[in-house]
């Protein structure tokens, strides 16, 4: 075996077994390893995303990379199924095509999507993958997701600007993404996320032509599906 990736599947393992989160110094008692040893490896487990550090926390949690991981592995739908009432709340408020997605890798993936009854609508996009960058919902995935940020933009600037960090800032203030015609023309988007032991698990979207979705709509709609998330 090699003995670097034992050693880190271990430390994930370790990890997982304490519930999912833990300091260093028990990290490095689990595992069997020297503190520096475990640091080391620590550094580059976070840097790919599959452990990472809360802001004024100490401990190492289980990452965004291998959460998605699992969460493939696992039950997509069973996560479908117990966020539905939530979607079709949000689709009867509305009246606007609205769909349920998911990060998958470095994409956006559909799991699920009620399509307007108006004869001017989005399409459904259930099943499909897209890039992460350009729309509402890869938007919000890359502001409540620190270490998916920090991976796109250490391997795909160029798709995705450096500009963009601003923008972001002001989707983690607010709570929400916006995009006005940006991602496609004559489109308009609001995506909330949905958090669940303070992680982003997945996040709703709502699209619809701009011709009924000026900026101030949006935003009423964006509140709305906040409600709709905490009820």
């Amino acid at each position: 075996m090699i003995q670097s990736i034992e050693r880190a599947l271990n430390i994930l393992e370790c990890i997982a077994n304490a519930g999912g989160a833990l300091r260093l110094q028990q990290i490095a008692e689990a595992a069997e390893l020297r503190t520096t040893t475990a640091h080391n490896i620590l550094k580059t487990l976070g840097a790919l995303g599959y452990v990472r550090r809360r802001p004024h926390d100490t401990r190492y949690y289980l990452g965004d990379r291998i959460l998605n991981i699992a969460r493939i592995a696992g039950d997509d739908s069973g996560l479908r199924r117990r966020l539905r009432p939530h979607l079709e709340a949000m689709a009867a408020h509305s009246g606007e095509t609205v769909f349920l997605a998911v990060p998958s890798g470095d994409e956006v993936f559909f799991l699920d999507a009620i399509e307007s009854p108006e004869a001017l609508r989005t399409a459904s996009q259930q099943g499909e993958r897209t890039p992460m960058e350009g729309s509402a919902i890869g938007l919000l995935f890359l502001a409540f997701m620190p270490m998916l940020r920090q991976r796109m933009l250490a391997l795909h600037t160029d798709r995705i600007g450096s500009a963009i960090t601003e923008e972001i800032e002001s989707i983690t203030a607010r709570g929400y993404a916006l995009d006005e015609q940006n991602y496609q023309q004559g489109l308009s988007c609001v995506a909330v996320p949905w958090i669940e032991d303070g992680e982003l698990r997945a996040g709703f979207g709502l699209s619809g032509p701009s011709v009924r979705l000026p900026k101030s709509h949006l935003e009423t709609l964006a509140a709305m599906m906040q409600g709709c998330c905490e009820g």
